[in-house]
């Protein structure tokens, strides 16, 4: 008997570095899990695109990391806004002019002026539209608090040449696209 009793000890040993093990296990993945949670309430969301204004920058069913922490609104940044008034759900769009700045667009050419320099933009898909589009006219000034959008393609976004959306609000930033995580074949894919 008296052997016996190191075995048993040994045999506990085993069994409390096990439940050890499996407690530490556990703990870390509780802890994990609240980590992931705060920091997808107040720091980062993922939003999917839903259809082809943005084409070629970003596709349809694409899914982006967006954030809005400490975020101020800069020219050619690309943020999704909530404007129920507008749409139901989220859009995204490209900044072209913030606060204060005029926009002008002469939609014969497809070309796009802030301040009166022309915007270079190479990652518009195409942009004819026709002599009688009915929008905004323009030139305009970005009222205070509130952004100019387009899509980056021009001939199927509705964007703020609309009157319906406008001039944006600040307030309706939900965020801007710091990078897209899916699919793989456009994993961080987005031309700023």
């Amino acid at each position: 008997m008296e052997e016996r009793q190191p075995f048993e000890e040994e045999q506990q040993k085993k069994k409390g570095r096990f439940q050890s093990s499996f407690y530490d296990w556990g703990e870390a993945l509780i802890f994990s899990m609240i980590v992931i949670v705060l920091l997808f309430t107040f720091v980062v969301r993922l939003i999917g695109v839903d259809g082809t204004s943005m084409f070629p920058t970003l596709h349809h069913e694409d899914i982006m990391v967006v954030s809005n922490l400490g975020y101020t609104p800069e020219k050619g940044d690309i943020v999704v806004l909530n404007k129920q008034s507008f749409m139901d759900g989220p859009i995204v769009k490209r900044i072209i002019a913030t606060e204060g700045d005029e926009i002008n667009i002469d939609f014969a050419l497809g070309r796009v002026y802030v301040n009166g320099e022309q915007l270079q933009e190479d990652y518009v898909n195409e942009f004819e539209l026709p002599m009688d589009f009915e929008g905004m006219e323009f030139p305009q000034t970005v009222p205070e608090g509130c952004i100019f959008v387009m899509g980056d393609n021009r001939n199927a976004s509705t964007d703020s040449r609309d009157p319906a959306l406008g001039m944006v609000d600040e307030r309706y930033i939900i965020g801007h696209v710091l990078a897209v995580v899916w699919p793989p074949e456009n994993f961080g894919g987005m031309t700023a």
